[in-house]
């Protein structure tokens, strides 16, 4: 029989401890956010609709955004057991430098369009985390202010070859003179693809005030006072800014970029570089022989043409063409530190965040920037332990196994499991 007593004020008092209320509102809603799908969701609620669906959409029916997300979902891990992984060691060196944790910053345009801090948040969070930050040819800081938002740390410039190649060519001795040590050649973009949200919310840059847009801006007043009370937008490369997107981006992309233009600007160039945008096995290999310093796997988040492949997908085919010694990076669809996980597993040498960043970034400016990184890192640390391993170099293939809801027709039984 359980015996009862009336209960002790003291043992009441114990198990009634009231968590002391953290008044900064804005350090409240971040520590909320768990993952980076929370962060999202705060970023929705207080960023206006054409800014958020500009970061958040993809390419027309967002079908390659939809599969590069799910590839990552649809990833079985092998652990080992009795494997004692009590200290994690998250860092590497990758492009002739060291980096504190296995992902950088990826390049993203008009971002102080989603919020006013943009890249100086993004930059100087990456200074603080010791990863590389990466700025967008179509970026809204200059390359000396992500110099000065990141003075020690490692800068990286993503490049774009323009029709008047002279824009693209003073960028180039721009970022080597502002000490940039890696530079992104970008492969992908030759023309805009078809960013069917931004067409149907009236998107532009800068933006057009329309009754949809006011409506949408009531609930969300600190967004405009900062659009309205901080400085006039600045571009690293366009003197001009009116027009959608896509019209910005055709007026200035040049569809007949070469290997030429490749080799020229590796002249110029002082440092490392890589190329942007590979999206099969056999452009992997020529740019390997061809001597670059290394390359991304990327379909540009699902923004250029859909039905791209999954980077994701391909990183083992690559890998296993180039060999395992070539510096090959992966982007497009991480959300979580196990995505990451997955991919050095797999044989990426590095991964790039671009969304996950923006995610922060609308929900907290630096701080939610700061926010994203320590999610992912816990998250990186976290399946790390439970994967028995303490390095990097310590996971291999035999971690993962890609499962898939899409196998291509004559390939079933090849080896992947359903």
């Amino acid at each position: 029989m359980v015996q009862r007593q009336l209960p002790k004020v003291g043992e009441l008092l114990e198990l009634m401890q009231f968590k002391k209320p953290e008044l900064d509102a804005r350090k409240r809603r971040l520590d909320a956010a768990l993952t980076i799908n929370d962060l999202r969701t705060i970023a929705k609620r207080r960023t206006p609709k054409a800014a958020f669906d500009y970061t958040d959409g993809a390419a027309e029916g967002e079908l390659s955004l939809d599969r590069a997300r799910r590839a990552f979902e649809d990833v079985e891990f092998h652990p080992d057991i009795l494997r004692p992984a009590a200290d994690v060691d998250t860092s590497c060196q990758i492009l002739g430098g060291p980096s504190a944790l296995p992902f950088g910053i990826a390049p993203t345009g008009f971002t102080r369009l989603m919020q006013t801090e943009g890249e100086t948040a993004g930059a100087s969070a990456a200074a603080a985390a010791g990863i590389p930050f990466t700025l967008s040819t179509l970026g809204t800081t200059s390359i000396e202010g992500v110099k000065a938002a990141n003075p020690t740390g490692r800068n990286w410039f993503q490049l774009y070859v323009m029709k008047d190649r002279s824009i693209s060519y003073g960028l180039v001795e721009r970022a080597a003179a502002a000490g940039f040590d890696t530079l992104h050649f970008t492969v992908d973009t030759p023309i805009a693809g078809a960013r069917l949200r931004d067409k149907r919310n009236g998107f532009s840059i800068p933006p057009q005030l329309t009754v949809g847009t006011i409506v949408n801006a009531i609930p969300r007043p600190w967004w405009w006072i900062d659009f309205l009370t901080t400085p006039k937008l600045e571009f690293a490369s366009l003197s001009t800014t009116g027009g959608t997107v896509g019209e910005l981006l055709n007026a200035a992309m040049d569809p007949t970029i070469s290997y030429d233009d490749l080799d020229l600007i590796r002249g110029m160039w002082p440092g490392r570089i890589v190329v942007k945008g590979v999206q099969n096995v056999q452009d992997a290999a020529r740019l390997v022989d061809r001597g670059v310093d290394g390359i991304v796997l990327s379909n540009h988040g699902g923004r250029q043409l859909d039905r791209a492949p999954i980077p994701f997908h391909l990183l083992p085919k690559v890998v296993r063409e180039v060999g395992k010694d070539a510096t090959v990076m992966v982007d497009t669809g991480i959300m979580n530190g196990a995505d990451i996980v997955a991919s050095i597993a797999l044989g990426a040498k590095f991964t790039l965040i671009g969304r996950a960043y923006l995610y922060g970034l609308m929900a907290g400016g630096r701080q939610g920037v700061d926010r994203t990184i320590e999610i992912l890192r816990s998250e990186i640390e976290r399946t790390m332990t439970l994967l028995g391993v303490s390095s990097l170099a310590e996971l291999e293939p035999r971690h993962v196994t890609q499962l898939t809801r899409l196998v291509p027709v004559g390939e079933q039984g090849a080896g992947t499991r359903v």
